[in-house]
């Protein structure tokens, strides 16, 4: 009788969620493993997210106020080097402001309010540019998180880790059995980004706060990590 070989190894380096693979039927003279893979690397971009949020009485003075606001923006990303071009906006929006203390409603003034989204890849320009919308005192809500921009690659790297660790696994026990392994007959693979915590608000600074270095300084960027899970079915020699 052949020898029949079924290895079933699953780990879970994570908690994901997944599209289900198709399981392989499973044949005499294989074996089906499943093994994690995974890639780290250090972040590559930087991305600064804030709003622009400004009030007045009428409609018209809440539009140029936002518009003289951006230009003050597009100045200060000049100053240090960042082409306007490369902040995008996220929408604009002209509201109605109201009183609700009353029982009935009194227009107030009008909200002009638009997020602004940039991306940088010189790290020494995250600090100046976030410590310059604190001065204008125009934005809200800045936000800096670091990423890892090409993350297509580190997921092709993770699963070529997991799958190198699933073929190490299959050789063990077909060496283990007296047999030699064989090709590759089926894989399947899944890949996940470790996710990040939501970065904080980033508070307006005073005058003063010059005299202090940076709550980071000296600090490096989170490392950004990629898994993927193979599972694979190898035949027997």
């Amino acid at each position: 009788m052949k020898l029949s070989i079924i290895v079933l190894l699953v780990v879970y380096a994570m908690v994901a969620t997944s599209q289900t693979a198709p399981t392989p039927v499973a044949t005499q003279n294989t074996i089906y493993v499943g093994a994690d893979g995974k890639y780290e690397s250090a972040p590559d971009a930087a991305i600064v997210s804030f709003g622009i949020s400004v009030q007045e009485a009428t409609s018209k003075e809440a539009y140029d106020h936002a518009a003289r606001s951006t230009d003050q923006v597009r100045d200060l990303l000049r100053k240090n080097g960042i082409e306007p071009k490369s902040a995008e906006i996220g929408y604009f929006s002209l509201e109605p402001v109201y009183d609700y203390r009353n029982a009935k409603r009194k227009l107030i003034g009008y909200r002009g309010v638009s997020t602004v989204t940039l991306k940088l890849k010189d790290f020494t320009k995250v600090g100046p540019l976030v410590q310059g919308l604190s001065d204008l005192d125009i934005s809200d809500n800045q936000s800096v998180s670091y990423i890892l921009d090409n993350i297509d690659e580190g997921k092709t790297k993770a699963a070529q880790d997991a799958l190198l660790r699933a073929r190490s696994i299959a050789n063990v026990v077909a060496t283990t059995a007296g047999r030699g392994l064989g090709e590759l007959v089926y894989a399947s693979v899944d890949t996940f980004e470790a996710p990040r915590p939501v970065p904080m608000r980033a508070m307006t600074m005073s005058a003063n706060a010059n005299a202090s270095p940076e709550p980071t300084a000296e600090f490096s960027a989170q490392k950004v990590s990629v898994t993927a899970h193979v599972n694979a079915m190898f035949g027997l020699k």
